[in-house]
């Protein structure tokens, strides 16, 4: 039997890994063995928590059961019948559906290392693109693990990689295995490579084959991240809109969903003026629009993301507020996890913060409106609600417990408030996704933390040799 508190300094040997583990719950380190494969699914009943279903059939308990079998909801309500099942106690604890992350950039994960908020050299888009385009496959596993242990841990059981560094089929590949291998939900993005030039469409032959090669799946779906095409962003490189009209053709008539950067309305207007608009689209950073683009993005049933705590420091107003006032379906994501941190309740409260600095709350944005932005509007978003987003009997088992009990958080009062204004990522307790426990009581149930923290800090030195970045 491992003890319970590990020392770091026996496996956090080089400050890079110590960077990566950082933004992890207290208690997440320590680790029993990691099995070979995923936890099997089971069955089991939580009993006695605070339940928010988040479908309005049937409500929210302020104790009440939810009974999975294998993989599925079976049943929520107060003192629910299930012989045999393992109970868990879920008294003290909100129990609800995992949260839904719109877009987020995993392949940059462990290169926090390497930031420094202040040195202009050392910021996001300088970092990613000097180290990025040295990615080997391996890299981007990597990478991709790592961030998806950061999303187990705060919560989080869909996710979208937004890939925009798809450097080969090799590397499209092992970050679909990285997916695949962390038991999350989610879709891979596949995006263009780093450098590659303007004027050359992306390998759509290649996002065809992963396409096939996905199938039909529950757990995993692929899309399209496309290039920009506002040039607001030179170093993710923009494309005009012939460019994007016949890369978005190849992809709608391979079945993939597509996303893209804006921040701002000129892309929105080319989009709209090349008929590109669609159910099928997801915007992501609603910045700098205006009355003709919401009319646009409400017309077309284009959807939007956003990421409140990047957001937050760029330049023009957030404009969710703007986006749900016409209707446009806005989810939330978390961006990258470099200079941020994988934190769903604090990015709630910042959308409540800017709406009441920016409406005095004339803007009615309840505190369970926002608890709907994390789950069941983000699995709207990402074409998952059909399985997941809410606690409905006959979708997936993909629920979170939310530890109630501690000097931030004790004595609840409103469930709703709480997750939105109190708790944060070191609040979750336990972690499911398709009916698999992958997070209890704050310790990985299937994978080795400690070794992702080694291959991470040995990748980013590697890359940094590579690239002979100082």
């Amino acid at each position: 039997m491992r003890k319970d508190a590990i020392d770091r300094r026996t496996i956090l040997t080089a400050s890079t890994a110590l960077a990566a583990a950082s933004v992890l719950p207290s208690g997440t380190l320590a680790q029993a063995p990691a099995p070979a494969t995923l936890p099997a699914r089971g069955e089991f009943v939580v009993r006695g928590a605070h339940v928010l279903s988040m479908d309005d059939k049937i409500g929210d308990l302020t104790s009440g059961d939810v009974h999975v079998r294998d993989g599925a909801i079976v049943a929520v309500g107060a003192n629910v019948a299930a012989p045999g099942a393992q109970a868990i106690d879920g008294k003290g604890m909100i129990c609800m559906p995992g949260f839904v992350d719109t877009h987020w950039h995993h392949w940059t994960t462990f290169l926090r290392s390497v930031m420094r908020a202040d040195d202009p050299k050392h910021t996001y888009f300088p970092v990613t693109f000097a180290l990025g385009v040295h990615y080997t496959p391996e890299d981007s596993y990597r990478a991709v693990r790592l961030g998806m242990a950061e999303a187990l841990s705060a919560g989080v059981t869909t996710t979208h990689n937004w890939a925009h560094n798809v450097r080969s089929p090799a590397h499209a590949d092992a970050e679909v295995r990285a997916m695949r291998d962390a038991g999350l939900r989610g879709r891979f993005a596949y995006g263009p490579s780093l450098g590659a030039p303007n004027d050359k469409p992306m390998d759509l032959d290649d996002m065809a084959r992963v396409k096939k090669d996905v199938g039909k799946d529950d757990m995993l779906t692929v899309g399209m991240c496309s290039r920009n095409i506002d040039g607001n962003n030179k170093s993710r490189g923009a494309i005009d809109g012939e460019m994007a009209t016949k890369e978005w053709t190849r992809a709608r008539e391979i079945g993939l969903p597509i996303t893209l950067h804006t921040s701002g309305s000129a892309s929105v207007q080319l989009l709209a003026s090349h008929n590109l608009l669609g159910k099928d689209i997801q915007l992501v950073h609603p910045l700098n629009l205006n009355q003709k683009d919401f009319e646009a993005l409400a017309k077309s049933g284009t959807h939007y993301s956003t990421s409140p705590l990047g957001e937050a420091g760029r330049s023009g107003e957030m404009q969710f507020i703007e986006l749900m006032q016409h209707d446009v379906l806005v989810s939330m994501s978390i961006d990258n996890v470099t200079a941020e941190r994988c934190d769903c309740f604090a990015c709630m409260h910042m959308l409540q913060t800017v709406n009441r600095h920016r409406t005095g709350n004339k803007f009615k944005l309840t505190t369970k409106r926002l608890v709907q932005m994390a789950t069941i509007d983000g699995a709207r978003d990402l074409g998952f609600d059909h399985l997941t987003g809410s606690l409905t009997p006959g979708k997936r088992a993909d629920l979170i417990l939310v530890k109630t009990r501690g000097p931030h958080i004790e004595t609840l009062g409103d469930a709703y408030d709480a997750l939105v204004q109190l708790a944060q990522p070191s609040d979750v307790d336990t972690v499911v996704v398709d009916g698999r426990i992958l997070y209890r009581q704050g310790r990985f149930t299937g994978l080795d933390y400690e070794k992702l923290v080694r291959d991470g800090a040995q990748s980013v030195a590697a890359l940094k040799a590579r690239a002979k970045w100082s």
